[in-house]
């Protein structure tokens, strides 16, 4: 292990700080761009799949895909990445169009017996000889890869597999296309706004009469949701929301469903589930739904109290508006009263409080909280080559020996065409390049924060702050990893662990004093008073049954469609959130057909965002609770143990190693309001 403070780069690589990446491409570039990329890349894997068996080599073999995947995923990465950010719709469709295709050569690629072939015989050659445990995790991965693509099955067989694969993976594009481009919006009076904030009011375009136009984009649809008190208007809003794209991507929605069954029997599996998750933590499907299950058992007692003190508020303000109460929640309800609960219960106003949440100052504390805990050092690039005005490029480098670990992205605001939820976006992996030098990681954080107006900045609600400190610590593994292959830099690790890093800085922005730091009046400079500060803090166990318990009929509803056949994903919605939350599905909504997740890389994995909080809970409450949240020990030892391996270690041992002991499900449990006996944990550094 390094001396604190010290980073030790693999083994003690020189740096290649160069970002590659850039993004004034003509659609016509890109569509040239693309071809000459396949054409390279296919080079690669024609020589290796045309070695003799008996001359294949570490070098020959190993070596020339490792070093092929780098610059195919750079390359990629600048070709796909603009379908979600370019303010040009043509560039959009290009970069979409390349993504389609690249997809298809991907498939291709993944299913070239003769390269697998040269892996196996290698593997049988270089039992004797001496590679790094790191190789020899990426040649095992290759040909387990290789088996779950079939390429040990007959040649028909194959074929099958990879029509399916092509089929799949243009269908995820499209699914995801269509919600990106969604330009519904509907008009309302400022009556029927009512509620909502002045300065809300006053950022909407009108519809060319006196009505306020609503999107249905994140920064419109969720502050409407919880603070507009007109329940039609709200009524409206929930079931457009939940009607996007509702005739196309149910049809998809089916197919895929479909075509990931037939593909997994073919491979030998009971259903799609199983086949996703042999490569996660979890396993198989019997151990997801018994997690669910007994999570669900659990929390159900306090949903149900949370459900009967909102239907009291719901009582209650019928009779104060003169309005019918039918003694049911309805869908559009639960959002408006969570907000209540948080505002009666706790007396938290979120109006009121994001007045102390400006985007810049939430911005400079955040980057300085994870520069002390990280122990790097972030510097704005200025003149930075970006794809919109509105972006920002940050330099970040060690603090202790200045070297440069890589760059990030800040994409904060909403455009037409832009991608519509927060995420974090790789866009050149941290690895070793051929030289044997290391190229930095480029990552980019893409979100969709209220704009600033004429009157006020941006101003954060405190669930957009915490979505901000969680992606931005996707950012921070992305940058942190220093695997050697592509293969397993940054956030590659298994889809049920892949959130639990960037969930455990979310306690962040929970805590005393990381909030004092990223926050103040953005009109009198003023600290958010104590007293508010309290009572956020306590408000964190607000309506946590009803929230998680929503979250596991999402994660169940991807598991019913990926183990059981013919489900129809409305109908087992609508089931499960009455059977579970006791709120009727709005009829003629078609959720599933706007969960992005489903087409998004998440299909029978939803269940990872619960799974992974075990961990994140864990780590947090054993370590940096216990030994002091900005202690800069605490942080090295998760930088070296969590982020740095990428995904060249399992996330099990890295977990072993952070917390001395192997992880436990209390303090997550702790954090959902259930009671529980949390022994100390006794920690050992890594």
């Amino acid at each position: 292990m390094a001396p604190t403070g010290e980073v030790v780069f693999g083994s003690g690589d020189r740096v290649c700080a160069e970002n590659r990446l850039r993004w004034d491409l003509t659609p016509e570039q890109i569509h040239q761009l693309t071809d000459e990329l396949i054409a390279k890349t296919k080079r690669v894997y024609d020589s290796v799949g045309a070695l003799d068996l008996d001359n294949v080599n570490y070098e020959n073999t190993l070596k020339a895909l490792a070093d092929v995947e780098v610059e195919y995923t750079v390359q990629r990465n600048m070709l796909d990445f603009p379908q979600h950010v370019s303010s040009s719709k043509d560039v959009r469709t290009a970069s979409t169009d390349a993504d389609k295709k690249l997809s298809e050569f991907d498939v291709e690629m993944s299913m070239r017996e003769d390269v697998y072939q040269r892996i196996v015989a290698l593997q049988e050659k270089l039992e004797e000889e001496n590679i790094t445990p790191e190789a020899k995790r990426y040649m095992e991965r290759l040909i387990k890869l290789g088996k779950r693509n079939g390429l040990h099955l007959p040649k028909e067989t194959q074929e099958e597999i990879k029509k399916i694969k092509k089929k799949l993976s243009t269908l995820c594009i499209d699914f995801n296309k269509h919600l990106n481009e969604d330009t519904t919006n509907l008009s309302f009076t400022r009556e029927e706004l009512g509620g909502l904030p002045e300065d809300f009011l006053n950022s909407l375009d009108k519809d060319g009469t006196e009505k306020l136009k609503l999107t249905l984009k994140y920064p419109h649809y969720f502050p409407t949701m919880k603070k507009c008190y007109v329940p039609e208007t709200r009524k409206k809003l929930e079931e457009a929301f939940n009607s996007r794209c509702k005739e196309e991507n149910s049809a998809i929605l089916k197919e895929l469903v479909e075509l990931r069954s037939q593909k997994s029997a073919l491979l030998g599996f009971t259903t799609h589930a199983d086949f996703v998750l042999e490569m996660n933590m979890a396993k198989a499907s019997k151990k997801v739904a018994s997690f669910l299950e007994e999570l669900a058992h659990k929390l159900k007692p306090l949903g149900e109290e949370e459900r009967a003190v909102i239907l009291k508020l719901k009582e209650k303000e019928c009779q104060k508006r003169n309005l019918a109460f039918n003694g049911e929640l309805d869908a559009w309800d639960t959002r408006y009263y969570m907000t209540q609960v948080e505002e009666t219960q706790y007396a938290v106003d979120q109006n009121q409080l994001k007045e102390y949440f400006p985007m810049e100052v939430v911005t400079r504390g955040l980057l300085d909280i994870y520069q002390e805990l990280l122990n790097l050092s972030f510097q704005q690039v200025e003149g930075a080559h970006v794809w919109h005005d509105d972006v920002t490029l940050y330099c970040v480098k060690d603090r202790t020996s200045g070297q440069v670990v890589g760059q990030f992205y800040l994409d904060l605001y909403p455009r037409e065409g832009k991608y519509g939820h927060a995420a974090c976006f790789g866009l050149q992996p941290g690895c070793l390049l051929s030289d044997g030098t290391r190229q930095m990681a480029v990552a980019a954080m893409v979100a969709n924060f209220s704009k600033p107006t004429a009157d006020a900045p941006s101003l954060l609600q405190h669930d957009e702050v915490e979505t901000y400190f969680h992606e931005f610590g996707h950012v921070m593994h992305q940058l942190c990893a220093q695997a050697d292959f592509a293969m397993f830099s940054g956030t590659h690790v298994e889809r049920d662990f892949v959130e639990a890093p960037s969930q455990m800085l979310e306690n962040w922005v929970w805590e005393k004093e990381p909030l004092q730091r990223m926050s103040k009046h953005y009109k009198t400079g003023n600290p958010i008073p104590e007293e508010l500060l309290d009572k956020l803090i306590k408000s964190r166990l607000a309506n946590t049954g009803l929230f998680n318990l929503r979250q596991i009929v999402l994660a169940k509803v991807d598991q019913a469609l990926h183990t059981k056949t013919g489900v129809d994903p409305a109908e087992e919605y609508a089931k499960l959130c009455q059977e579970i939350l006791g709120v009727p599905a709005t009829p003629g909504t078609n959720m599933p057909a706007t969960f992005g997740h489903l087409a998004g890389g998440y299909d029978a994995q939803y269940y990872g965002y619960l799974w992974s909080e075990v961990f994140s809970m864990d780590m947090f409450y054993a370590r940096f609770k216990q030994e002091g949240i900005m202690n800069p020990k605490v942080g090295l030892d998760y930088k070296n143990c969590i982020l740095k391996p990428g995904g060249s270690e399992d996330a099990t041992e890295m977990l072993k190693k952070f917390l001395g002991r192997e992880p436990k499900q209390e303090a997550f449990l702790l954090s959902k309001g259930l009671s529980i006996e949390l022994e100390p944990g006794t920690p050992c550094a890594c």
